[in-house]
């Protein structure tokens, strides 16, 4: 399977997970025009396409979707709240009927060769999930926006080879930066992002000897860098007293793609 981030961040979102017969895209929130880019440069031929999953309905995971399921034809997955709402903002457009697919947040299903599985989150949005991916003896999760993780994030993310996983924020950058009160608490709470310490800490709850690749994604433009994120990440493994030399990390692009992680 493969995993590549066509563009993260809170101006818009765009995952790629596929197979060598599934291609699918994990929220459209940029342009048509700009994923099938993105797609583009990876090889995917945006017309095969097999399904959009959206994870929740916030503009920045959404904007795109109704134009690339208009112009290739391919089905939309997600909850019924979720899709509700999101066919509710006047940016989408009209989405046919029967390439709506609605599924369960705690359920799994099949996307041609690939094993989905929908896990509820903790964020602020009307019923949020992340995915996670399945195909043969392969694993690939694919979860942001999750302000915080218990154990049933722990266990629907655990045994992943490769993970995308939220580093959003600099805790010090955030507090001294220029945001209001109420957002960054908002962003601070339970129902916010992952700081790039509380990713760093999951991710060595997650390590185990098959995690080859993790990318950090969704960094926030005004309370993140990547080099910021990166060694926060890397602080916290030291900390942890993890010897994680196997498995490479990458920063997702604001408005590129990332590495193209096989696994």
């Amino acid at each position: 399977m493969k995993l590549c981030s066509i563009s993260s961040g809170s101006s818009g979102n765009c995952i790629y997970v596929g197979s060598d017969t599934s291609h699918i895209l994990i929220d459209v929130g940029i342009s048509g025009k700009r994923a099938s880019a993105g797609l583009d440069l990876i090889s995917v031929d945006p017309k095969e396409l097999t399904a959009i999953l959206v994870t929740h309905e916030h503009s920045d995971h959404i904007s795109g979707v109704g134009v690339m399921a208009r112009r290739y034809r391919c089905p939309v997955y997600g909850t019924r709240k979720t899709l509700g709402a999101m066919l509710e903002s006047r940016s989408i457009g009209k989405i046919a009927e029967e390439q709506l697919f609605y599924i369960e947040a705690g359920s799994s299903f099949e996307i041609g060769d690939i094993t989905v599985t929908a896990t509820p989150s903790r964020h602020d949005a009307v019923d949020p999930v992340f995915y996670t991916f399945v195909s043969g003896n392969r694993k690939i999760s694919v979860a942001t926006d999750l302000g915080t993780y218990n154990d049933d994030i722990k266990t629907a993310l655990s045994g992943s080879n490769a993970l995308f996983i939220e580093a959003n924020h600099d805790i010090r950058m955030l507090e001294a930066g220029p945001y209001p009160y109420f957002l960054k608490q908002r962003i601070l709470s339970d129902i916010g992002h992952l700081s790039n310490e509380n990713s760093g800490r999951l991710i060595c709850e997650l390590a185990h000897e098959g995690l080859q690749d993790v990318i950090l994604g969704h960094l926030s433009h005004e309370n993140n860098m990547p080099d910021v994120a990166l060694e926060s990440v890397r602080c916290e493994i030291k900390n942890w007293h993890q010897d994680l030399a196997h498995v490479k990390l990458h920063v997702a692009g604001r408005h590129t793609n990332s590495i193209l992680v096989t696994t």
